[in-house]
């Protein structure tokens, strides 16, 4: 468990400066563009291709590939699963190709269908939106394939132990949007000008996630080689794939979907959506997504055994490190939503009446990140046993209450119906895959994680409490609109964490005996030296 913990740690830290730097792309963007019409087709647009990359990359493939890849290593060593890495690669390759060449002449047709649309009177403005869309489409589909490939070599470097580079590679893509950015803002003229310069940054980014875990399997013996040959173990990861890739393209239909919804909405539907979606993803990259990384290949290889007893135990303590992290993130995230908007994005075109959009709907998606959080750890559970079936029910299940809820709420709420019906539907693919991996194994069940689930809720809500009334005292102090809140944040989420912590363990949450035992260890190597 000390080196489960530590692999977190680092995928943890390399996900941080991944994620961080992640944000500040976005408030850049926001700042360049606001909440208008083109950063909405924007974020449509490079939807797109990162859906594809679900779909072939880090959904399909990466559950299918990771168990497959594991079990050629742990019983044929190194050169057959180079060789397995370079098959797999080559066949995707030629996929993506294919994929992106389809998708750009599909898009160019769409665009010239919604020039004429464009021209009609009542359908003119949705249609404008959705041109816009579709033109940014042609340039930024290339990326599928770099951040495809990407997928691939990152989900083998993780199975040979090396997880920081990795973790680190999307940082290349948010310095090469950043250096757009800062392009744009000195050489470009127009608002179209420095969106181009922005797809251009993407692309450049996208080569270098894929260029950077390539370099780590090159260091760790792998050469590439163009094989299209089909074996037994490239025969099981394509029939693994199969019901991985449909439950994929449900996600892939539901978020397009989504979309397509916030599009008609109106012009800032997609930009609030995509930002609340950003700053929610922080605590779950920086945890859930660090957690899952090194759990999966683990609970892998003891399902590659037949260790249903250890898989059990690293499954559920996987399950308690998200949910220790993510409920009182997500309450906090929810009670500090609007000084966390306003500081972060309320500046250049991102305006007061944005900062009021937005705030309502970054408090609801926050209260969804513990059921994501579970949920996505307990997809791991299922393509550890190689069960890619039950993950495409539950994909179709979620898809189904998100569309029907989406089209219910948004008479109501508007954009913040959108954020309702997700979570609802994340929490009801939550409830199913968990209810379906219990009648698998009964060993993976809730019951074991009720006592801490009891002891985290409670502290989560003192904590929350805490906060709440820090926030009335610092709006009672009379301070400016940014100092406020810049108090607020870096004041009491500190305070607020080093509460919850002290609390847990004095409420002795389980796993505090393994944190001090690597404190201590910690302490006595820095007396040693």
């Amino acid at each position: 468990m000390s080196k489960s913990l530590k692999n977190i740690s680092v995928v943890a830290f390399a996900t941080v400066v991944s994620r961080v730097l992640g944000l500040v792309r976005e408030i850049f963007i926001a700042a360049a563009f606001g909440t208008s019409a083109l950063n909405s087709a924007f974020v449509s647009a490079f939807t797109l291709p990162n859906l594809f990359r679900r779909l072939l990359g880090e959904g399909a493939l990466t559950a299918a590939f990771v168990p497959t890849l594991t079990q050629e290593l742990e019983h044929r060593q190194r050169a057959a699963a180079f060789a397995l890495v370079s098959k797999v690669t080559s066949w995707l390759l030629v996929v993506t190709v294919a994929v992106v060449a389809l998708a750009m002449l599909a898009s160019t047709q769409a665009g010239g269908l919604l020039r004429v649309l464009g021209d009609l009177g009542p359908a003119a403005a949705t249609a404008r939106r959705f041109l816009l869309a579709a033109d940014l489409a042609v340039i930024l589909f290339p990326y599928m394939i770099f951040v495809c490939l990407a997928a691939a070599f990152s989900a083998a470097c993780q199975v040979l132990g090396r997880f920081s580079e990795p973790a680190l590679s999307p940082v290349w893509l948010n310095l090469a949007i950043l250096a757009a950015l800062g392009l744009g803002g000195v050489w470009a003229w127009g608002d179209t000008a420095r969106m181009h310069l922005l797809c251009a940054g993407v692309l450049v980014g996208g080569f270098f996630q894929m260029a950077v875990p390539a370099g780590v399997l090159w260091r760790e013996g792998w050469r590439p080689v163009f094989d299209l040959r089909v074996d037994d173990r490239v025969r099981e990861i394509t029939r693994l794939m199969g019901p991985t890739v449909i439950g994929s393209a449900i996600y892939l239909i539901n978020i397009a979907v989504s979309r397509l919804i916030g599009l008609s909405l109106n012009d800032q539907a997609n930009s609030v959506l995509n930002l609340a979606t950003r700053v929610m993803e922080l605590p779950i990259g920086v945890f859930t997504i660090a957690i899952a990384t090194v759990v999966f290949p683990l609970i892998a290889r003891h399902a590659a055994r037949a260790d249903w007893v250890s898989l059990g135990v690293d499954y559920h303590k996987g399950l308690r490190l998200v949910l220790l992290v993510n409920i009182p993130a997500a309450l906090g995230l929810a009670l500090l939503s609007e000084p966390v908007t306003r500081l972060l994005f309320q500046r250049g075109e991102f305006t007061a009446g944005d900062t009021a959009l937005m705030t309502p709907v970054l408090a609801v998606y926050a209260c969804g990140l513990p059921f994501l959080s579970f949920t996505t750890v307990a997809l791991r559970g299922f393509y550890a046993l190689k069960d890619t079936v039950t993950p495409v029910r539950a994909a179709g299940l979620s898809f189904v209450v998100n569309l029907g809820l989406s089209l219910l709420l948004i008479r109501w709420f508007s954009t913040v119906g959108l954020a309702l019906a997700g979570n609802l539907a994340v929490l009801v693919q939550a409830w199913y895959l968990q209810r379906r991996l219990a009648l698998r194994l009964p060993g993976l069940g809730f019951g074991p994680l009720l006592p801490n689930l009891g002891k985290i809720v409670v502290a989560s809500v003192l904590m929350g409490a805490l906060v709440w009334g820090g926030q009335l005292a610092v709006a009672g102090a009379g301070f400016a609109p940014r100092v406020h809140d810049l108090v607020v944040i870096a004041g009491l989420i500190p305070v607020a964490a080093a509460a919850y912590g002290g609390l847990l363990w004095l409420m002795r949450i389980e796993g505090r005996e393994e944190l001090a035992r690597i404190i201590d260890k910690l302490r006595g190597k820095a007396a040693r030296e």
